[in-house]
């Protein structure tokens, strides 16, 4: 499935914005420490720009998640 607006997807987005905001982290300064446009993460969390698995794991990586976490949570959501 490939859909951005699968269950699966929407939990990988919501899981890094969701960090992102309790840490109150902004869109900007987590964009220059990704080396991208705020413009980037803004697309990425409004579900018009799909993350590679790279993407995600440096992504989740900045944002002190565990990748292999959240990819957990979309195997069992998948099972």
């Amino acid at each position: 499935m490939s859909s951005i607006y699968s269950q699966e997807y929407q939990l990988v987005i919501s899981t890094l914005r969701n960090s992102r905001l309790e840490q109150g982290v902004t869109q900007t300064t987590l964009a220059k420490a990704f080396g991208k446009p705020q413009s980037f993460i803004a697309k990425v969390e409004n579900g018009e720009r799909r993350l590679d698995v790279v993407e995600f794991i440096h992504l989740a990586k900045l944002l002190s998640i565990d990748p292999a976490s959240v990819i957990k949570k979309v195997m069992d959501l998948s099972d």
